[in-house]
C-alpha cells in the first residue's frame, strides 16, 4: 500500500501526460519503497511495462535476462531459444526501442548501479541509443537505484547520459504525519517516539504494531541478531565504502553529540583534524550526513561559516548508533530488558534534542505552506526554517525572511511538565537581543514574532507571558494537527 506518495506520482503522471519519449533517474535510500511506488504508478498508468532489477551478476549474465525479458515481451507467443541472449547490450537496448516504436511503454530499470558496477561501459551504451533509436519512439526509462551518489553521478556534467535524464526524482522517507496511518491506536506522544527512532522509512514502520508498547516492538525487533534494523547500517556501510572503520568512528561521534569538526575529529581519535575531511565529504555526498548552519547565517556566507556543524541525516541511523552498536555486547547476551531500561533513561533527552525540534521546524514549514488557511497562520513567509546558534545562545526554531526583515524564534520543550513562565522570557528578554547582534545592522529594524512548543502544554502564568509578545503557544496536539493539515 502506498501512503503519502502523492507528490513523487503526480512528477511521474507529469511525464505521462507531456508524451515522448523521456529518461528518468528515481534515487534514494534502501526502504522507502521506490520499487513499491514504481510497479505501483506503472500499474495505475493502464500502459504497458516491463520490469528488470539488476544484481552483482557478472555482465553477461545480466544481459542474459534482461535480453529474455524483452525478447519474451517482443515474441509472447514463441518458445524461447535456451539460454537466449543478444550478444551485446547495445541490442538488446535496439530491441527494447523497437517495443516503444509504436506505443507508450514504461521500462524501469531497478538497481541500476549494480549493472553499472559489473559494466562500466552501461551509461555510454545507454547515452548512445538514447540519441539514436529511444528519442524518437514513446518510452519512458526509469533508471532506479539505492546507491545515492551513483545514481545522481549519473547526471554530472561530465558523464555520458548528461543532459539526457531528468531528475533525479529523490524519493524522500515519509512525513510525521503518515504515522497515523501506521499507528492509529498510539497517541502523539508515542508517535513521535516511534518517528525518533525510526524516522520515515516505511519498511521499518510496517515492522512495529501499536498492538503492542514502544519497549516490546523494540525489544521484538530492532534487539534482534537478524532482520533489517541489525543489518542495514553495516550493509550501508560497506556497500557504499571502503575500509568503513573510520567512517564508523565518525557517526558514532556525531550520534554521542559531537558536530563541530574538531569535536568529530578528537571524538573519532583522528590525530589531526583535516584527517577527518575526505570521510565528512563522502558520508554528505551520500547523504548519511548533513552540514548545518544557523538560520540566520546569510546564502552566500554558509559555505565558510564557522557555525557549520554535522548531524545524521536518517533518524534510524542516529538512534542505531546512539544505542545500539555502543551495546553489542548486551545484546549478544541477550540483555534485553536491561537495555531497554538503559536506553530509556536517556530516551526523553534524545526525542528532545533531535526528533522534537526537527518536529517543531517542520511544522513552521506546513504553517508557512498552508499560508492564510494554516490553523496557526504565521505572521510572514520564511525563505528558510531551521535552528540558531552561535555564542553564547542556542534557539531551537529560527524561521527568517531575508528581504522583509522578519524572524520568528520558537524553543521546544519535550520535559515531563508544563512549560514555565521563564522558559519565555528567557527567550525575549536574555536570547533575543544576542540573536539580534547576528542580524544585518545588529537587527534594530528587525522584527521579532515568537513560537513556544510543550509536550505537556503550558501554566497559565507562561501563557500570560506569552500574551504579551503575541506568541504562539502550541501544545503536541496541537503540533500534531498541524503537521498533519
Amino acid at each position: 500500500m502506498l501512503i503519502d506518495r502523492e507528490r513523487e506520482l503526480e512528477e511521474l503522471n507529469f511525464l505521462l501526460q507531456e508524451g515522448g519519449a523521456y529518461l528518468l533517474a528515481v534515487s534514494g535510500r534502501r526502504r522507502l519503497g521506490k520499487t513499491t511506488l514504481l510497479l505501483e504508478w506503472a500499474a495505475q498508468s493502464n500502459l504497458p511495462y516491463l520490469y528488470w532489477v539488476a544484481s552483482r551478476a557478472p555482465s553477461t549474465l545480466l544481459l542474459r535476462q534482461f535480453s529474455q525479458l524483452i525478447w519474451q515481451r517482443l515474441y509472447p507467443d514463441d518458445v524461447m531459444p535456451g539460454n537466449f541472449s543478444y550478444s551485446q547490450w547495445s541490442e538488446a537496448f535496439e530491441q527494447l526501442a523497437r517495443l516503444a516504436a509504436n506505443q507508450p511503454l514504461i521500462v524501469i530499470l531497478d538497481e541500476f548501479p549494480y549493472a553499472v558496477e559489473t559494466e562500466p561501459a552501461l551509461p555510454s551504451i545507454l547515452q548512445n541509443a538514447w540519441d539514436h533509436q529511444f528519442k524518437q519512439t514513446k518510452a519512458i526509462v526509469v533508471l532506479c537505484g539505492s546507491q545515492v551518489g551513483m545514481m545522481e553521478g549519473l547526471m554530472r556534467y561530465d558523464a555520458p547520459l548528461f543532459g539526457r535524464v531528468a531528475g533525479p526524482l529523490r524519493v524522500e522517507p515519509l512525513p510525521f504525519s503518515a504515522l497515523q496511518q501506521f499507528y492509529p491506536r498510539y497517541n502523539s506522544e508515542q508517535r513521535v517516539a516511534v518517528w525518533a527512532m525510526l524516522g520515515g522509512v516505511p519498511a521499518y514502520l510496517e515492522e512495529f504494531k501499536d498492538s503492542r508498547t514502544i519497549g516490546e516492538n523494540v525489544k521484538r525487533h530492532i534487539f534482534r541478531a537478524t532482520g533489517i534494523f541489525n543489518t542495514d547500517p553495516e550493509n550501508l556501510l560497506h556497500e557504499s565504502l571502503r575500509d568503513p572503520q573510520n567512517y564508523v568512528a565518525i557517526l558514532l561521534a556525531i550520534a554521542a553529540g559531537h558536530h563541530r569538526v574538531t569535536d568529530i575529529a578528537s571524538a573519532a581519535a583522528f590525530r589531526q583534524l583535516k584527517q577527518a575531511d575526505p570521510y565528512l565529504a563522502r558520508l554528505r555526498d551520500l547523504g548519511i550526513i548533513r552540514r548545518e548552519t544557523p538560520a540566520t547565517v546569510p546564502k552566500t556566507k554558509r559555505a565558510a561559516s564557522r557555525l557549520g556543524r554535522y548531524v545524521l541525516a536518517d533518524q534510524y541511523l542516529r538512534f542505531y548508533f546512539r544505542f545500539i552498536w555502543p551495546r553489542q555486547d548486551m545484546l549478544a547476551q541477550r540483555l534485553h530488558d536491561a537495555l531497554w531500561e538503559e536506553i530509556s533513561e536517556q530516551f526523553r533527552a534524545f526525542i528532545g534534542q533531535t526528533a522534537f525540534e526537527e518536529l517543531c521546524q517542520e511544522w513552521a514549514l506546513v504553517q508557512a505552506r498552508q499560508g492564510a488557511q494554516a490553523a496557526w497562520a504565521l505572521p510572514f513567509t520564511p525563505e528558510r526554517v531551521g535552528a540558531h546558534w552561535g555564542k553564547g545562545v542556542q534557539v531551537d526554531v529560527a524561521a527568517i525572511n531575508w528581504r522583509k526583515r522578519q524572524l520568528l524564534l520558537g524553543e521546544c520543550k519535550w520535559g515531563k511538565d508544563k512549560v514555565r513562565r521563564n522558559v519565555v522570557r528567557e527567550l525575549v528578554e536574555k536570547k533575543t537581543p544576542i540573536v539580534r547582534k547576528a542580524l544585518p545592522d545588529d537587527g534594530q529594524d528587525w522584527q521579532i514574532h515568537y513560537a513556544f512548543f510543550g509536550r505537556q502544554g503550558f501554566t497559565v502564568a507562561a501563557l500570560a507571558e506569552g500574551q504579551k509578545y503575541q506568541a504562539m503557544m502550541i501544545d503536541l496536539a496541537a503540533l500534531d494537527a498541524g503537521l498533519s493539515a
